[in-house]
């Protein structure tokens, strides 16, 4: 979860004064700021349509709208990565229960010593049944970075979606939806695009443009704008993503919260963030795979987040009391210690991580303190 910026901060607490007098709030305060989230949201994901961006209030949601949508009858399947984070696996069990069909979930090879890669073990898993991969752009737990352009490739050909969770690289490494081809692409909005908790965006492609969202309310349909034509209900939804997008998303508060995030990262530039995290990362892989750590498994290693995993013998637990004296803050997920730099990091704070770790395994082999 990225710190807050002030400046969004600030829109909070404007937003949430004006509820004091919500009289002055117009019919414009429930579609404009949603439009500014919308153009900011598809430019930084590389979209020309921002009307395909829906708002959402977790992938969950993003994620039911994609399953409301799927085909669903036994035999066939959906693809993921072992491991994944838990709402991008729960979708599809649930699918996959209630149409008598299957979720394949193909672990990381790299964990029980086989050559092959992960990127083709998924990629031997889509098949003619196959009706989605649902995968990450970067995996949650360890920062393995999944090639999708080839993954894209194996989908198009059978005949399946791609829908990406971007929660984990969206904002902090450079995306590009419509290069791609991407069917769906669903981020929160707490992490990397460093907005409020429970708001966030899901961009959904032409094969959901005539679909049924999980929810229905007034804000879907088509004029929708003339308020005091309400009651004249409306068959028609408005076009493209806006049926996927939560009840309220006109949040008066978390959205000019969101809008004010996205501007700054527009204005910081998704290059420059990622730029800044390689350049204070520097050749800190190599430095741990020579204290006996694996990072990666020697494909592409994102370095806005990676995963760390310790010689064998440590567990990564024994590196949190060290972390907690020298007040470094990173993840324990799964087997791996997740570190996530951003632009408020500098390669000192990364030093220290790199010592701390350093020292503890070879304060363990009896080597004692290294110096710098």
């Amino acid at each position: 979860m990225s710190p807050q910026l002030l400046s969004v901060a600030e829109a909070g607490v404007r937003a949430l004064n004006r509820k004091n007098q919500p009289w002055n709030y117009t019919v414009g305060d429930f579609f404009e700021p949603l439009r500014d989230l919308q153009k900011l949201f598809a430019g930084i994901i590389g979209s020309d349509e921002p009307e395909r961006v829906a708002v959402t209030p977790s992938v969950s949601y993003g994620l039911a709208n994609v399953a409301r949508n799927l085909p669903a009858r036994p035999g066939l399947n959906v693809v993921v990565a072992g491991e994944q984070f838990p709402s991008n696996v729960y979708t599809w069990t649930r699918w996959a229960e209630d149409c008598g069909s299957e979720v394949r979930i193909i672990s990381n090879p790299q964990m029980k010593g086989e050559k092959e890669s992960w990127n083709e073990k998924i990629h031997k898993a889509i098949d003619g049944n196959t009706v989605a991969l649902a995968i990450g752009n970067v995996h949650w737990a360890d920062g393995k970075v999944f090639d999708l352009v080839e993954l894209r490739k194996k989908t198009n050909e059978c005949g399946a979606m791609l829908i990406i969770d971007g929660t984990q690289s969206v904002g902090a490494k450079p995306f590009d939806v419509e290069a791609l081809q991407a069917d769906a692409v669903i981020c929160a909005g707490y992490k990397w695009l460093m907005g409020p908790y429970s708001i966030g965006m899901a961009w959904y492609g032409p094969r959901f443009d005539d679909g049924i969202p999980i929810e229905q309310n007034w804000i879907h349909r088509n004029g929708s704008e003339d308020f005091k034509n309400l009651v004249n209900y409306q068959s028609q939804y408005r076009e493209k993503a806006a049926r996927y997008s939560v009840g309220e998303s006109s949040n008066f508060i978390l959205l000019p919260m969101m809008v004010e995030a996205l501007k700054q990262i527009r204005d910081w530039g998704v290059e420059n963030i990622s730029k800044h995290c390689g350049e204070i990362t520097g050749e800190t892989f190599d430095e741990l795979r020579e204290c006996g750590c694996e990072v990666g498994d020697g494909g592409e290693i994102s370095p806005h987040l990676f995963g760390i995993r310790l010689p064998e013998g440590f567990a990564p637990e024994s590196l949190q009391e060290v972390f907690a004296r020298e007040k470094i803050i990173v993840s324990l997920r799964g087997s791996a210690v997740r570190v996530s730099p951003h632009v408020y990091n500098t390669r000192e704070d990364i030093f220290a991580l790199l010592q701390c770790i350093k020292t503890t395994i070879r304060k363990k082999a009896g080597i004692g303190r290294i110096s710098p």
